[in-house]
């Protein structure tokens, strides 16, 4: 649900950080294969990195630019990926989805790699390619917004699904804001847990979104859920709110039928 979400609601940003986290896991597999990190000096060195050959990898998010490392002997053919894709942009999209959320843990990166049937990485290596990668997830989470903007329209959103907290997997509401700039241009904008949708959650929300740079926005669309119209009136003044037509749709198909005819 969540990968579906974030995919419909800005294809660039899953298109992004799924070229940035397939390159550091084939960079990672080919210092495996070599026995040594680049520029590495190592007594158990098999082979030496020898630049990279770029190839176009088309996926569900779009085409993405792949780095594949090269040797100066031998081969590196990274099958996990290449003979194994549609298995393995699976687990690829529903993992970057997981670390936009959550951030980009040690334990999430080395199940993903089992997954992918990649048996060469040393719990180190899983470890820094982790903090590495959530270092960038991390600067795009709290990117200033006033660069790519003004958003003139914005949807906001709360999906219910599991996450994992403190060990164990719980329900929660993970919401999530979306803009569209004068260009036409979408992305997501921010993305935030909470464990139920509330107005204070709805509104430290919004304020953190104003405070990155968030400015300019004419129209607001979302469910009528109180907090969230209270929230987008107190942080966004001069914006208009307008219900999302599918969330009245389905509000509506849901709610009791009368019967027709006799009672």
């Amino acid at each position: 649900m969540l990968a579906e979400a974030l995919t419909d609601a800005s294809p660039d940003l899953m298109r992004s950080l799924l070229q940035t986290m397939i390159n550091a896991l084939l960079s990672a597999d080919a210092d495996a294969v070599v026995g040594a990190e680049w520029g590495q000096r190592s007594p158990g060195r098999q082979a030496q990195r020898n630049g990279y050959r770029h190839r176009d990898l088309d996926t569900r998010v779009g085409t993405i630019d792949v780095a594949v490392p090269k040797l100066r002997s031998g081969t590196y053919f990274p099958d996990w990926l290449l003979e194994r894709r549609k298995r393995a942009e699976s687990a690829l999209i529903t993992v970057v989805a997981d670390c936009y959320l959550a951030g980009v843990s040690t334990r999430r990166m080395d199940k993903l790699v089992k997954t992918l049937g990649i048996h060469s990485l040393s719990r180190s290596q899983v470890s820094r390619m982790a903090a590495e990668l959530d270092e960038h997830v991390e600067q795009f989470r709290h990117r200033p917004l006033d660069d790519a903007g003004p958003f003139t329209f914005v949807a906001a959103d709360a999906l219910t699904m599991k996450v994992r907290e403190g060990g164990r997997v719980i329900n929660a509401v993970v919401m999530i804001a979306t803009g569209v700039n004068a260009d036409g241009r979408r992305e997501v904008l921010g993305l935030r847990v909470a464990t139920s949708e509330t107005g204070p959650a709805w509104n430290s929300f919004f304020a953190d979104l104003v405070a990155r740079g968030l400015a300019g926005v004419r129209l607001v669309t979302s469910d009528a859920h109180a907090g969230l119209v209270d929230a987008i009136g107190a942080n966004l003044p001069g914006a208009s709110w307008q219900r999302c037509r599918t969330h009245y749709a389905a509000n509506l198909m849901s709610a009791p039928r009368k019967r027709c005819g006799r009672p």
